[in-house]
């Protein structure tokens, strides 16, 4: 019996729908507008977060970066202290290599801006890092084309270099560039390789594809290896089984004693380490799923007063169809949910719609950019979920209206 009321009711509630069709129209507009603007915003989010987190990841969960500057904000420290502070050097590196028993890969990388041409093609304030050998066994990244430095190359300072893609696209378009010349700041530079494309999105614009990477040795030639402000930093990977904990507080002693620190003075470095990113970009994605919330939570509402409205219009011209169907049987019941299951229904459409126009507007944001956004499977049903809550909860009180009248005076109301 239920079943069959149910069903008479979805119906009904169809039938509604198709007869009325501006006010459908009216209806799925206001939801559809308000489900696009909450979900679009949860989907960018959802990139943003994803590509952050992705790109931290590629630092490494066992890699501590020692360098000037420290990535989280520290009370105790001035600023005007930390500029003070020397850069990592090759001492400090050599230290490290020397005396670690805790460390599987020691990198020491220094980076400049520096302009890159090719023939009549250049590139200007593209970051050349200088790098020992061991920066492929700690920075995660695939080489498309051609391969990495030899040792030989790395020791001997040969004037060779690796470009990101980016650099490949703008200088070369689509030809191949191994084996061809650049010139580096003024100094001519092989290519022996081209990395993968690694997408834009994260903590970056563009990460490895934008940069150029030659043997440290090779870097002294344009890069001042002593000067204070020098972007310079070491990329430490502990052993299997070795915490980062216990690395860190290794590499802390070897350094105090090779920059001959007294015990009562501060460490002159900083110790990094992706933990320290996540950490602190979980507070702030907490802060902007709420600002998401409060906006798009603004467009649900003025989708759900049009519902409701448009749902008494319903009610009202329908007062005579509901006293024949009341004084032939119907049950109060019967009419509440021939309501609700239009209001429901007009919501969820509307709801489909706006998950329809995100998904073309991502694809077409893709083609564009190349972002790589996506409406996740969790989204969508969120969307649907939403806009249902929103049909029961805007269809209810003319639903409630509906099942109260009385079925005379119902009747007599189109006389």
């Amino acid at each position: 019996m239920f079943l069959r009321l149910f069903r008479e009711g979805v119906i009904f509630a169809f039938h509604s729908v198709i007869v009325n069709k501006l006010r459908t129209f009216l209806s799925l507009f206001g939801i559809t507008i308000g489900i696009f603007s909450i979900i679009s915003v949860f989907t960018a989010l959802d990139w943003m977060e994803k590509s952050i987190r992705d790109s931290i990841s590629t630092l490494g969960d066992n890699v501590i970066y020692v360098q000037k500057f420290p990535w989280s904000f520290d009370p105790n420290l001035a600023w005007w202290d930390i500029i003070k502070w020397p850069p990592m050097s090759e001492n400090d590196y050599e230290a490290v290599v020397r005396k670690s028993g805790k460390a599987e890969s020691v990198c020491l990388l220094i980076s400049q801006a520096e302009q890159v041409k090719f023939l009549k093609n250049v590139a200007s304030d593209i970051p050349v890092a200088a790098v020992t050998i061991e920066f492929q066994d700690i920075r995660s990244f695939e080489i498309e084309k051609g391969r990495y430095f030899s040792p030989y190359e790395a020791d001997a300072g040969k004037n060779v270099a690796i470009i990101g893609s980016e650099i490949a696209e703008k200088l070369f378009e689509k030809a191949n560039p191994v084996g061809k010349e650049i010139t580096i700041a003024g100094f001519r530079t092989m290519i022996i390789g081209v990395m993968k494309k690694e997408g834009k999105g994260g903590i970056s614009d563009s990460g490895m594809d934008g940069i150029v990477l030659v043997p440290l040795q090779y870097g002294r030639s344009f890069i001042n290896m002593r000067y204070r402000f020098a972007d310079t930093q070491m990329m430490i990977k502990a052993k299997p089984g070795v915490a980062v904990e216990e690395l860190s507080d290794e590499v802390t002693m070897i350094l105090r004693a090779a920059r001959r620190l007294q015990p009562d003075e501060i460490n002159n470095f900083s110790i990094n380490k992706a933990s320290m990113l996540s950490q602190g970009f979980d507070a702030v994605f907490v802060g902007i799923n709420i600002g998401g919330w409060v906006i798009g939570g603004f467009s649900i509402l003025v989708g759900g007063f049009g519902i409701a409205n448009i749902m008494f219009v319903s009610v009202r011209e329908r007062t005579n169809q509901i006293g024949i169907q009341k004084a032939l049987g119907a049950k109060r019941f019967f009419i509440l949910q021939q309501f609700l299951v239009e209001s429901v229904l007009l919501s969820v459409v509307g709801g489909i719609l706006g998950i329809i126009m995100i998904a073309i507007g991502t694809t077409v944001i893709n083609y564009l950019y190349e972002l790589n956004i996506h409406l996740t499977l969790g989204n969508a049903i969120l969307a649907v979920v939403i806009s249902g809550t929103i049909g029961v909860v805007a269809g209810y009180a003319p639903a409630y209206t509906a099942s109260k009248m009385n079925p005379v005076e119902a009747i007599g109301f189109s006389f």
